[in-house]
């Protein structure tokens, strides 16, 4: 096996295989609630799993998507090799956000980030982690939380001198803003749903990421 295998091919693939694990479209498809990508937003990720479903089958997603994102980090590093949990990292955000079983069309990221930093570095993690909870407390936007804890990530890593995942971290928070760059423009307008509006009013805000 090359070394071109061990640190790169290998970790990746492993991580863009769980990662591409669309889990708010198995559990919603499981419990009879129809397809996710046909109701709300059309995402599968845990923020439209509450309202396909309900907030207990929200988070049980949130927390499975993260997970994901941790185990293929923690698989890399014990059986991989130096430095295969960066490329596994890589691999599972990708698989989340560009699954090949749903052409190409996943979730946003927030989830599988959270276990990804966690894995990497617990204090990046908790960081990350407490700033999503203010900015949501504040703005009642998970949106909104989920892109400046994606933002603190690579901030973090320089503040506290890991400066081997400042690149990694940086690539997945601009393609965690990209994937909410539809967010990011109704934030700016102020039209983003919040969290506790009426949910009709809601509903009729959320744009479309439905496949066609």
């Amino acid at each position: 096996m090359t070394m071109f295998g061990d640190f790169q091919t290998w970790p990746f693939l492993m991580g863009y295989l769980l990662g591409s694990i669309p889990f708010g479209l198995v559990l919603v498809l499981a419990l009879g609630k129809g397809d996710i990508r046909a109701q709300g937003s059309g995402n599968i990720g845990a923020t439209n799993a509450v309202r396909a479903a309900g907030k207990k089958i929200g988070a049980l997603v949130f927390l499975l998507d993260a997970l994901k994102g941790a185990v293929a980090v923690l698989i890399a590093r014990q059986y991989m090799g130096e430095q295969a949990e960066l490329f596994a990292a890589a691999g599972a955000l990708i698989g989340h956000l560009y699954p090949v079983w749903l052409r190409f069309k996943g979730g946003k990221g927030v989830a599988t980030l959270f276990g990804i930093l966690f894995a990497l570095d617990w204090r990046i993690g908790a960081i990350a982690l407490g700033i999503w909870v203010a900015a949501f407390l504040i703005t009642k936007m998970s949106s909104a939380g989920g892109l400046l804890a994606a933002a603190s990530a690579p901030v973090s890593a320089l503040a506290l001198g890991e400066d081997m995942l400042f690149n990694l971290l940086l690539g997945i928070t601009l393609l965690i803003w990209w994937k909410h760059r539809a967010n990011i423009t109704r934030i700016l307008k102020g039209e983003e749903p919040r969290f506790g509006a009426k949910k009709d009013a809601a509903l009729a805000q959320e744009p479309s990421d439905r496949p066609s």
